[in-house]
């Protein structure tokens, strides 16, 4: 059994009020609430005091053990080596320095691959890199109504000059999630790197980048209920490979090479808290067996609240949900794009958040999704629940959305 109750204790802002009303935090696609044991490992190390890494004095080994836990905690989540996970200050900076240094590796002539179900921050980089090196950028689009992700045509866009796929783990607008092993395989018949953003997916599901067989994946520590950083994982011969941008005193070992400057090491303890948080949900005799386990119990909530708002808001004639027809966790994550006739985006989520019910409107960033959709002008509302929302939650927003529909 998943107590939720028992969760929603150790996260402070979950008290929080409108007028008379408890907040929803229905945006958690945007940025999760944090528990009380992350807020406590970031301000620890503030109040003991910290150093920059490599004196010779106890503040400054300190947070040399702050850097090395953060990176073991990402490992367990990530299912790859401690040396192989990057620290920034956010999983867009990353992406970008990345596609700079892999770019370098590009002739003209050369594709690369990118699928318009994904955030921008997976997007951007890659078109603004292949315009300098002279690279065609091809899209894969997706199926308007299931809104998954043509495995067939995306092989077909793929030839012996693709050079990179970068694709989403699971859609931020959408939910929608994809068979990143797939693509994957089909990226490495031709040699092909493969760039997965594995944001969204992160705080729903089990990531293991040895089953994935990825060469990049990227994570962003604010939507698992840590602080707001980047990660990144990359196969260590790669990361020991590919030419950097870098100071010249700066290490020339991976994975320090690709951590420009100095790191936040209040955010690196508070992302090593944030995993130990979700492996605290499970129960197991190491971390990554916890981890797997938190995963099960927190997958079959979330479930449920999917269905609940499906079966919810499927009397009212005048929502219309994007994304994976069926609440079915393994298609989708627990996130939700909707549409209220003739009541625009914005003012439906400023209707939503008078009442105490947070949630987003607009593109999010993911701007191919709504082109795509027909949506790029004023977007769709997003509701997304994880693994500290309620079922009360979700009947709040579902008969909050029928009143503001029959008003409308």
């Amino acid at each position: 059994m998943f107590d939720v109750e028992a969760v929603r204790r150790g996260f402070p802002a979950l008290s929080r009020t409108v007028g008379d009303r408890p907040v929803a935090y229905l945006d958690g696609p945007g940025g999760t609430q944090v528990p009380a044991t992350v807020i406590e490992a970031m301000a620890g190390l503030l109040r003991r005091g910290a150093s920059n890494v490599h004196g010779p004095f106890a503040s400054s080994v300190e947070s040399e053990q702050t850097v090395a836990a953060a990176r073991r905690a990402m490992a367990d989540l990530l299912g790859c080596r401690p040396h192989e996970v990057v620290f920034g200050p956010n999983m867009t900076t990353l992406t970008f320095a990345m596609s700079r240094a892999v770019a370098r590796t590009w002739r003209s002539g050369d594709n690369i691959v990118l699928t318009r179900l994904d955030h921008d921050a997976n997007v951007s980089p890659w078109m603004l890199a292949a315009r300098d090196v002279g690279v065609e950028v091809r899209f894969v689009g997706f199926d308007l109504e299931t809104t998954r992700l043509d495995l067939a045509e995306l092989s077909g866009n793929v030839d012996a000059r693709t050079r990179l796929i970068a694709v989403t783990h699971a859609s931020n607008a959408l939910g929608t999630v994809v068979d990143v092993a797939a693509v994957t395989e089909i990226g490495h018949r031709v040699g092909a790197l493969v760039f997965v953003d594995a944001v969204h997916a992160a705080p729903h599901r089990r990531i293991d980048v040895t089953a994935i067989g990825c060469d990049l994946l990227a994570v962003s520590p604010y939507k698992f209920f840590g602080p707001h950083a980047g990660c990144l994982f990359g196969r260590a011969e790669l990361l020991a490979e590919l030419p950097t941008y870098k100071v010249r005193p700066a290490p020339d070992e991976p994975p320090d090479r690709w951590e420009t400057g100095t790191g936040s090491f209040e955010a690196m303890a508070g992302v090593a808290a944030a995993v130990d948080h979700l492996a605290s949900l499970g129960t197991g005799d190491d971390r990554r067996s916890r981890l797997d386990d938190a995963f099960v119990r927190t997958a079959r909530h979330e479930e449920d609240l999917a269905v609940r708002f499906v079966e919810g808001i499927a009397s009212i004639d005048a929502v219309t949900c994007y994304g994976v027809p069926e609440p079915d966790m393994a298609a989708r994550t627990p996130t939700f794009a909707i549409d209220v006739a003739g009541v625009a985006p914005g003012r439906v989520a400023e209707l939503l958040g008078v009442e105490g019910i947070f949630v987003w409107a607009g593109d999010y960033y993911a701007v191919e999704v709504m082109r795509w959709l027909g949506r790029a002008d004023d977007g769709l509302v997003r509701i997304g629940f994880v693994n500290y929302t309620t079922r009360e939650e979700v009947d709040r927003v579902v008969a909050a959305l029928a009143r503001i529909a029959g008003a409308g």
